[in-house]
């Protein structure tokens, strides 16, 4: 994957489908993301949103949606929990909806990462 600023349609349909959850925002990398109890869950990254996924619903994600790819912000450093929703995903409101709620029970049901 390449570096790119993410652009901003993409930022803004990041903000309006995270607006109600109850979570920090701030960014990592340059790219707006979202985290509960320090744990990132969702985010942008050029253009495209990666999503935390616990292992089963990474696994039934990856087999239902051919094109969800396993997020590698450089090549050979693969993030095992995160996944990347290609644009028909994203424009599909019923399907991207349901793995950002698993994303965000996924956070809520992490321990809180302590502060540094």
């Amino acid at each position: 994957m390449e570096w790119k600023k993410t652009p901003e349609p993409l930022v803004k349909f990041f903000e309006e489908k995270t607006a109600k959850i109850k979570c920090k925002r701030r960014k990592m990398f340059g790219y707006p993301c979202c985290f509960i109890g320090g744990n990132m869950f969702v985010g942008t990254f050029g253009e495209d949103i990666v999503l935390r996924l616990n292992e089963a619903d990474r696994e039934r994600a990856l087999s239902a949606h051919k094109d969800l790819g396993v997020f590698e912000p450089r090549p050979g450093r693969k993030m095992r929990e995160y996944v990347v929703l290609p644009r028909r995903l994203r424009e599909d409101a019923a399907a991207f909806d349901a793995l950002l709620e698993q994303s965000v029970k996924y956070a809520r049901s992490l321990p809180p990462k302590e502060k540094k």
